[in-house]
């Protein structure tokens, strides 16, 4: 086991750095450190087949509880979410489908036009839409609609879409842990806890609407000299809002369809259709409700992202596997030394920290029961170990382009429309405000639970 967890780091480490270098395309790097993993860590390392079928995780598709949840089962996240890359595929297909009848480019004309085409009062909405949006909406669906639309804005105002991209993706994570629905990890501990969306709400909620404040505050005085105008724009020249749309009975079957997506996401805990299920349902009726227009929408789908995603969780599992996570999870409850408030601080950064670099759907997943067992030998009660838990998953991933679902799903929304963000560029500003929020929920926590 000594040479697979050795294995298991190192190939994690080579994909990592690879992926900062940017020397190869990151599916590339995330498909082929997957494939190594699969050889060398559960072939040469452990030589166990079962580790392979378990984080390949196929058989889990064909489960009832994998489309329908029948019972309150927890989630499987070992290995490759499928549930996650399916509904990154289904959400890709509808807002590829909302895209061709011009549904991005009617919104964001009448959003140009309400607040009059200035570009700051429109950044400070977009942060507001994003945080708002990702209580209910996964965020990954809010980036996806979100960056499409900024892109769109920043066409005709003729600024750098970026700043704004950025900072609707650092706001749609701190949206998506006010609520049990809003991001994975929140609803993988939901379900195993048996937390109710409100339960979130006035607990993670309370800390996310404090940090969004000062969030947008930092936001703006980071971006505004970069959100400056370099030309004047005559802006009563610009088409109608209503102009933008090119197929108006595809329009209000796109828009009806996206209302049916809000509707099964916000309600999906009590209908008890998963997100796997859902991704492929709206998927299957965008196709249908446009079957003309089904190679048109295919083809724009970003499947270098699902592919990303795909190895990424095969790498991951690799640390699974191998019990590098469970290790570094068991070191918490060591170095606390049963000081409540060094317990707490040391879940919410550490979770923070590794959320930054490793997914923070299996770390979620990993220290559920040790927060539990935690709870039982500090006397720290477990509501306030998942909301610590909570917030240092959800907002830890915003520090680093790989460390949330939105994040990769965002950057290469802004990549494909010919805006690359490296790792520096993204960075910059997201790992301060990370920090920042980080601070801002530790200070919380201390005050009111402990």
């Amino acid at each position: 086991m000594l040479l697979a967890q050795i294995l298991s780091i190192l190939i994690f480490t080579v994909m990592f750095m690879l992926i900062i270098l940017e020397v190869f395309e990151r599916h590339y790097i995330t498909l082929i450190c997957g494939a190594l993993t699969l050889l060398l860590v559960f072939g040469l390392g452990m030589h166990s087949f079962q580790a392979v079928s378990e984080t390949l995780n196929i058989k889990n598709i064909f489960t009832i509880d994998f489309w329908y949840s029948v019972s309150e089962a927890k989630e499987v996240t070992t290995g490759i979410n499928w549930a996650t890359i399916f509904f990154i595929l289904g959400m890709m297909v509808m807002v590829e489908g909302m895209a061709r009848v011009g549904f991005f480019r009617w919104l964001c004309m009448c959003l140009a036009k309400a607040v009059h085409y200035k570009v700051i009062p429109v950044f400070i909405t977009f942060m507001i839409m994003s945080s708002v949006l990702a209580m209910f909406i996964d965020s990954i669906t809010v980036i996806l609609f979100l960056a499409t639309v900024t892109i769109e804005l920043s066409q005709l105002l003729k600024f750098n879409p970026l700043p704004m991209i950025l900072s609707e993706i650092f706001c749609a994570n701190l949206g998506g842990s006010a609520t049990m629905c809003g991001d994975p990890p929140n609803i993988i501990i939901g379900t195993s806890f048996g937390c109710s969306f409100s339960d979130f709400f006035m607990n993670t909620g309370a800390i996310a609407g404090i940090s969004l404040v000062v969030i947008i505050i930092f936001f703006y005085f980071s971006y505004r000299k970069d959100l400056k105008v370099k030309e004047t724009v005559d802006t009563s020249s610009f088409p109608s809002p209503e102009s933008a749309i090119t197929d108006r009975k595809g329009f209000v079957i796109s828009t009806f369809v996206f209302l049916i997506a809000v509707v099964l996401l916000v309600t999906h805990a009590m209908t008890g259709f998963t997100v796997a299920s859902i991704g492929m349902f709206i998927a299957l009726l965008t196709l249908i409700t446009a079957p003309r227009h089904i190679p048109e929408i295919l083809k724009k789908v970003d499947y270098k992202t699902l592919l990303f995603f795909t190895g990424l969780f095969v790498v991951v599992g690799g640390l699974e596997q191998t019990g590098i996570l469970e290790i570094v999870a068991g070191f918490i409850g060591k170095i606390s030394g049963g000081n409540v408030y060094l317990l707490v601080a040391i879940i919410i950064w550490v979770s923070a920290f590794a959320s930054a670099f490793i997914d923070n759907i299996p770390f979620a997943a990993t220290m559920i029961p040790v927060i539990q067992s935690l709870s039982v030998s500090s006397g720290v009660s477990l509501p306030t170990m998942i909301w610590s838990l909570s917030m240092g998953t959800d907002i830890g991933g915003s520090a680093t382009p790989i460390g949330a679902s939105a994040n990769v799903v965002g950057t290469s929304v802004a990549g494909k429309a010919g805006y690359p963000v490296g790792w520096g560029t993204y960075c910059k500003k997201a790992l301060p405000a990370t920090i920042i929020v980080m601070i801002i929920s530790t200070v919380y926590i201390f005050a009111v639970y402990l």
